[in-house]
Order: C-alpha cells, then sequence, then structure tokens
C-alpha cells in the first residue's frame, strides 16, 4: 500500500511541476538567454554534477575508476581550470576513467580496469539530484531496454535548445506532428514536451504505431500516457491523443503532411529515419508530392541512402540526434557538409573522441565519448559511450546554431558493431552500405526492402538470412548473393568460397520488420549470452 501512496505522490508532483512550466513557456529570448548563460558556465556547471553526482554519491560506478586514476575533486577542479573541460575529460579517458555500452546499459556486470573489478548495473548510473515521477525504457533495439526516468526538469533543459533549432531551420509556427509510439518508449512523450508545448509550439497530430503489449511496474503504459497528455490538456495545451496508425498505413501520416502542406505552407514531421522513408514511400506510390514538408528524423543512424529516398518525395530532411538517457544531443546543421550533419548542444553535453577497438576483432573506430553538463538529465555521462562513432570536429559553418557558440559537429555517425562468422569479420556499417545502397540500385525497391538477419542454428553455426521484400521482382536469388559478396570483399576480408560452402548466407522472401522499438534496423544481430552486441544510434529519440 505505501507504494501507491508514493506513486500519487509523484505523480501528483508531475502534474504540478508541468502544470507550472505549461503556464510559462519558453520564449525565443528566454531561449538564447539561457543557452548563452549556460555556455558561459559549461566548466562551473561540470565541476558542479560531478560533485553532486559522483563525489557525494558513493553508489556511483565513476567513484572507483577516479579513485584508480589518483583523480580528486580538488585535483579535477584544478585540471579543468588549467587545460579546459574537452582536454580534462581526454586526460581523464586514457586514465581509465569512462564507461563502455556494454558497462553503462548493465550489459556487464563490472566494470574492469586493470586488477580492479567493479559490480555495475545499469540503474547505478541514475542521476541522484533529479525528482523522477515515471520511468520509461530506452529503445532496446540491440538488447532488453534500460529503465530511464522521465521528469519535466529533463524536459525543461532541453527546450531551449530545440526551440532555436526550429528557428536556425524556419520552423517555429509551422503544423507539427509525430508518429511515435507510447509508454514505455519515451521519445513521443520527450518529443510532445521538450519540442513542443514548453516552446508553446503544441504538436497538432499524434500518430501511434500499433502499441506494444509492454508493462510498467504497476500501471499500463497506456493509462500513464493517457494521464500524462491530460494533464497537459487540463493545464491549458490542446495535447493530441494518440491515433493508432500501424506501419502499413503510412498513407495515413503522408496524407496529413500533404493536406498540412496545402492548408498552412509547411508541416513538420518527427519520426525515426525508417518511418519517415515509408511516409515518403507511401507519398510516391499514390503520387502524393510532399514538397514544403519538413521531417526531422532520429532514432536510427541517418544514412545517405534514406536521406535520398525521403528527399525524393520532395520533403526536406533534418537529422536529430539523441539518446533516452542523454536527452537532446545535437540537431542538424542548416549548412551541412553531410546528410547527418549536427551541432553538438555544448551546453548540455561535452564529446570527446578515442580510439575503440571491437572485442575481438582487428577492428579499430573513433568512439564518441559523451559527458553530461545539465542537472536534469536522467543518468549520469561522464566519458562514457553510447555505441557511436564516426567523424567530430569543429568547424564554422555560417548558420544561426554556429551562432549561439554550437561549433562542435558530428556527421558520419554510425553504430559500432562486428558481425563474426566462419572466421571472417565484417563491420555492421560495411553490411548497411550494402542493404540501403547496393541493393536497391541493382535489383530495385527502397532500403525498406532488404534487412540482414544474424541467427544461430541450433548446432551454434552462425547464419545470415538476407530478408527481401516479396515485392521485389528477382529472377535469380544467387544473383543477389553475388552482389552482397562482390562489393563486402572490396571493405572486408570475406572468404567467399568458405561462406558458400558453408551455406552461412541465405536469401528469403519475407517483408523485413521493425524492432519493438519501432526502429528500421537493417543488420539485426543473433542475441548471444557474453557478447557485446553492436550498438545502436539511439540514438533514440527524435
Amino acid at each position: 500500500m505505501n507504494h501507491v501512496w508514493a506513486d500519487l505522490r509523484k505523480y501528483g508532483h508531475f502534474a504540478a511541476r508541468l502544470r507550472e512550466a505549461l503556464r510559462h513557456p519558453i520564449t525565443p529570448e528566454d531561449a538564447r538567454a539561457i543557452v548563452r548563460r549556460r555556455m558561459a558556465e559549461r566548466e562551473t556547471n561540470f565541476l558542479r554534477m560531478v560533485e553532486g553526482a559522483v563525489f557525494q554519491n558513493p553508489r556511483s560506478p565513476y567513484l572507483p575508476l577516479l579513485a584508480r586514476a589518483g583523480c580528486g575533486l580538488g585535483d579535477l577542479q584544478d585540471m579543468v581550470r588549467a587545460r579546459g573541460l574537452e582536454r580534462t575529460l581526454e586526460a581523464l579517458r586514457a586514465a581509465g576513467v569512462y564507461v563502455t555500452l556494454e558497462e553503462f546499459k548493465g550489459r556487464s556486470t563490472a566494470i574492469v580496469r586493470g586488477a580492479q573489478v567493479t559490480p555495475v548495473r545499469s540503474h547505478d548510473f541514475d542521476n541522484p539530484g533529479t525528482a523522477t515521477e515515471f520511468h520509461g525504457q530506452s529503445g532496446g533495439t540491440t538488447g532488453p531496454g534500460v529503465k530511464v526516468g522521465l521528469s519535466v526538469d529533463n524536459m525543461v533543459a532541453q527546450s531551449p535548445n530545440l526551440l532555436l533549432a526550429y528557428e536556425a531551420h524556419g520552423l517555429l509556427g509551422v503544423p507539427i506532428a509525430q508518429w511515435r509510439g507510447m509508454l514505455p518508449n519515451t521519445a513521443a512523450i520527450n518529443n510532445m514536451f521538450r519540442g513542443g508545448a514548453l516552446i508553446g509550439h503544441v504538436h497538432a497530430k499524434w500518430f501511434s504505431p500499433s502499441p506494444a503489449e509492454w508493462r510498467l511496474r504497476r500501471l499500463n503504459p497506456r493509462l500513464l500516457t493517457w494521464f500524462i497528455i491530460g494533464v497537459g490538456r487540463l493545464a491549458g495545451a490542446r495535447l493530441p491523443w494518440p491515433q493508432q496508425v500501424g506501419f502499413d498505413r503510412a498513407i495515413v501520416v503522408a496524407r496529413w503532411v500533404a493536406e498540412t502542406v496545402a492548408a498552412h505552407g509547411g508541416a513538420h514531421l518527427r519520426c525515426t529515419a525508417s518511418m519517415a522513408l515509408r511516409v515518403s514511400v507511401a507519398a510516391r506510390g499514390r503520387g502524393i508530392g510532399l514538397a514544403g514538408a519538413t521531417m526531422v528524423v532520429g532514432g536510427e543512424p541517418v544514412t545517405p541512402a534514406k536521406a535520398a529516398e525521403i528527399r525524393r518525395s520532395g520533403a526536406r530532411c533534418i537529422p536529430a540526434y539523441s539518446c533516452a538517457e542523454a536527452g537532446a544531443i545535437g540537431y542538424g546543421c542548416a549548412g551541412p557538409v553531410g546528410v547527418d550533419d549536427v551541432h553538438v548542444f555544448k551546453d548540455l553535453h561535452a564529446v570527446i573522441q578515442a580510439p575503440r577497438q571491437i572485442a575481438g576483432s582487428w577492428a579499430t573506430i573513433p568512439a564518441f565519448y559523451f559527458t553530461t553538463l545539465h542537472p536534469g538529465a536522467p543518468k549520469i555521462l561522464l566519458n562514457a559511450e553510447i555505441g557511436d562513432y564516426g567523424i567530430f570536429e569543429s568547424r564554422p559553418c555560417g548558420c544561426a546554431l554556429e551562432g549561439h557558440g554550437f561549433t562542435d559537429h558530428l556527421r558520419e555517425i554510425r553504430s559500432f558493431g562486428l558481425l563474426t562468422t566462419e572466421g571472417t569479420m565484417l563491420l555492421a556499417s560495411d553490411m548497411v552500405r550494402v542493404l540501403e545502397e547496393v541493393l536497391p540500385a541493382r535489383f530495385g525497391g527502397s532500403p525498406l526492402d532488404y534487412q540482414m538477419v544474424e541467427e544461430e542454428d541450433g548446432d551454434g553455426f552462425t547464419r545470415l538470412n538476407l530478408l527481401v521484400h516479396p515485392r521485389i521482382h528477382i529472377a535469380n536469388e544467387e544473383e543477389v548473393v553475388r552482389t552482397v559478396f562482390e562489393h563486402l570483399g572490396r571493405s572486408n576480408r570475406v572468404n567467399r568460397s568458405l561462406w558458400t560452402e558453408a551455406g552461412t548466407m541465405r536469401v528469403k522472401r519475407m517483408e523485413p520488420a521493425a524492432s519493438a522499438s519501432q526502429k528500421f534496423i537493417p543488420l539485426q544481430f543473433a542475441r548471444r549470452p557474453g557478447r557485446p552486441g553492436p550498438p545502436t544510434s539511439s540514438p533514440g529519440a527524435v
């Protein structure tokens, strides 16, 4: 009975905090002032965060790492003053103060640095200073989702950045909708408030895929979703109720986009990259043009192939980079040099990059490491991997986001994963390129029509099932396999004759499927105990 009263108190606190925030939506002037102040106080905010969430938190997994490196709070303060924030983080990373994706997600039961072994669970990274009213979970694309706190403070902290991003791309005042699922996935609720009602930009529509039959600890996620939206409506924000629209009904979303452009001169849709692709393909199939629409996409790597297919419909494609544990990390550059070129929100996060060898392989990639700077974050990150690598650079671009001090860019963002079979090792990004670019160009269709699914058979052998949508006309399935071998062999140590003899790759004529987290993952790995598994860009929420 005590837990019921505890829940009621939390829900009441959430309702009160949300009503107060909605009564005072953030304006562009507010957003500029907030970001300006946070940029000026980056180092102070970092030190304050580490002092409260790490050094004063005996459960923090970072404490033993800092102790092993011989770094106390005073040492850290001196380092930041002498070297600056990013150089300090690089020195800490070199001294072993970092966490891998497996450690951060709780897939590894301990953090091991030399002889030091520190038991760890995913909730050990929870921010002790954040009042969490609800829990959802991260996308869980490569394994069970991690429980993540959902709080008004966290949403409010990110709202100024998204308002400035909308302003940079001319999206303020443009009717907005999203195609994302309900709780326990937190992306839609976050979108509804941090990039919507809290900046006076209420969503016109919420299209939701068929809800999963997941349960939270005590309440059905549908009830929690309705409760949160109901609180917002009572506070005066005319929030939309979720409208169920399954993956096979993308044309419903496409028609809303087209009709909204016709009526208002523009439309703004937020969804995952693959869902935006579904909308574009459905629109083209019905002869519907989407010129004037903007699709802000994330949740998956925004590859050149996906972006090109979306733009074929006439829509503009803007990347957004975030994950449930860290929140909004960055937003598309208005003067990009690549399809996924994003500005890092430097007032919210610090980013460094370091070489990272994939365990048990020859592959070394330049991994991103993230550090939390804002007190409302649900998780504390201190040189933490979220599973991505790519190009990290500071450069002028001339767009409005640069003017706010966001001079760091990330692009060519990919998830690092390794496929190993019959003594052959493949980077996931190479296989994805073949699935999204090579096969559609050679046999037709779109990136949604091809998917590679790794599995272990009953004897423990690794098999690769190449799923090809039945609507794709292929006269000779062996030609598909030959095409894959040919292009993978240019950048990987693929032994074609060995794979052929072992029967490693097989073509299956069936429709590729999205994951439970509503993402379309071109390459799905087998789940094996003890295997790190391929991280995914989550880069999770849009």
